[in-house]
């Protein structure tokens, strides 16, 4: 092939990537409009689950068979502690459920777990606290409405477990949906860039909030507030470490914390050649100033700790890196990569490492992410084909304890997060299409209402099957850690 045909090729190949994937706004309000005629959103409103539905408790067991044995007793106990402890944890549970509804054919970047105690604050690269999503482990894209309803069922569970009128729930509900679609239609008419860099900063956010609540409870949101920006390398430091002759160590807190060389019978030499590589493979995933930056470090020491609910008995480390001197502290979290939930119903990820699926994700989906954001795909300290993905243990994260809102708060915090939701499928979904789909009335709100009751009804089912599971000695659960 001579220069000038391959000029013309790249040329075609530029045009071909540069042409606007998505169409024109007249064509994506179109597509909106024809999904709207083909799936009604009323028809969100139902829950048909299919007489041979899935048994729950096997879907969780199947789940099981990956993680480490010994930890899976502790997320059974966690999951059995209420019905919306149980919902954190089945997120399979409801993808399966899911994908015999109807879908928009509209897609967008998932979360995949978009529950109310999956969004949280962090601090951002310029140190400011935002408001974001922050779970990412089930993330692969598909139909939009998947995250929303997950999102909404929680709201009613939620509720329900606090307490609150049928009225105060549905009410709830409502105001959250109105909210993603009022905002999904701002994001329509906005710039590519504009919504790009569009953002909820904490600050913000408390503005808000004084104004709608009693005095009393804004001074809690500001030492809440207070609280999360001090969770930073130093606090973690100062909690999780001890100091030994050999300097700075994690304590051991079992089965919460485990030191590696607790855990397993080798000797250190060991440890540190297996921290090197998985440290190295990880270095391969940051951006040239962020491997520098790393760089400067040295290891530690390395722990064994038990995350969330959901994530229980899935492979997660704590790693102790030392900067300058032992007063320079970095923890990193090498959280293990499994494949997403969805992926049986949406298929094969794009990504051969889940731990880079997770990665690409969350930078997708969220405003500012984590500077030490990275993955490792390799073979696990067991020497089994294990996917990572590597982030800050602590750097101003933490969530709202939903069980202590009242009515008014939950319906502040549900707004916050449907906002957050919307801003997250607008940067990677057609946000005109679901704009064009969702419309101004109140047909979705009115439908997801009900389908959240209808779900929390289910959901209460599969919890209590969980419960009597335990109790029949069928599934063995430790409670209470």
């Amino acid at each position: 092939m001579g220069a000038a045909e391959m000029n013309a090729v790249e040329d075609h190949e530029s045009h071909h990537v540069l042409s606007g994937r998505r169409g024109t706004v007249e064509q994506q309000v179109a597509r909106g409009k024809e999904a709207r005629k083909r799936l009604p959103r009323s028809s969100h409103a139902a829950l048909v689950l299919p007489p041979d539905r899935r048994d729950p408790l096997s879907i969780l067991e199947e789940q099981a068979a990956t993680r480490v044995p010994e930890l899976v007793p502790i997320r059974y106990g966690r999951m059995a502690s209420s019905p919306f402890a149980f919902y954190r944890g089945a997120a399979a549970v409801m993808a399966a459920d899911l994908a015999g509804t109807p879908s928009s054919g509209i897609n967008a970047q998932l979360c995949g777990d978009a529950h109310l105690l999956n969004f949280g604050v962090y601090n951002s690269p310029d140190r400011r606290l935002v408001f974001d999503l922050n779970d990412f482990d089930e993330t692969l894209p598909g139909p939009w409405e998947w995250d929303l309803k997950r999102l909404m069922a929680s709201l009613v569970i939620a509720g329900q477990d606090n307490g609150y009128t049928q009225d105060e729930i549905e009410e709830v509900v409502r105001d959250s949906v109105r909210t993603y679609r009022t905002a999904m239609a701002t994001f329509a008419t906005q710039g590519n860039l504009a919504v790009w860099y569009s953002r909820l900063e904490v600050e913000a956010l408390l503005d808000t909030v004084r104004t709608q609540i009693a005095p009393a409870r804004v001074k809690a949101f500001n030492r809440q507030s207070a609280k999360f920006a001090s969770r930073d390398s130093m606090q973690a430091f100062a909690k999780l470490t001890r100091q030994t002759d050999d300097g700075p160590r994690f304590r051991s807190e079992p089965p919460l914390i485990v030191p590696v060389d607790e855990l397993l019978e080798t000797d250190w030499e060991w440890v540190a050649s297996v921290a090197d590589r998985f440290l190295s493979h990880y270095l391969r995933s940051l951006p040239d100033d962020r491997r520098d930056l790393v760089q400067q470090y040295r290891f530690v020491d390395l722990a064994r700790k038990v995350v969330g609910v959901g994530s229980v008995g899935t492979r997660a480390w704590i790693v102790l890196l030392l900067g300058r001197d032992g007063t320079d502290p970095l923890i990193l979290q090498w959280k293990e990569a499994q494949a997403s939930v969805l992926e049986p119903y949406l298929g094969h990820s794009t990504f051969e490492s889940h731990g880079r699926r997770v990665v690409a994700g969350q930078q997708l989906m969220q405003a500012s992410t984590d500077i030490f954001l990275g993955w490792y795909h390799g073979h696990g300290i067991d020497g089994q084909p294990r996917d990572f993905y590597v982030r800050q243990l602590r750097d101003g994260k933490g969530s709202v304890d939903v069980s202590t809102l009242l009515p008014i708060g939950m319906r502040v915090y549900g707004e916050v997060c449907a906002w957050t939701l919307a801003r997250a499928h607008a940067r990677s979904g057609d946000r005109v299409a679901i704009a064009s789909y969702v419309g101004s009335s109140r047909k979705l709100d009115d439908a997801l209402v009900e389908f959240g009751h209808h779900y929390a009804d289910q959901n209460r089912q599969d919890h209590a099957a969980l419960v009597q599971a335990i109790a029949d000695g069928r599934i063995t659960a430790q409670s209470g850690i």
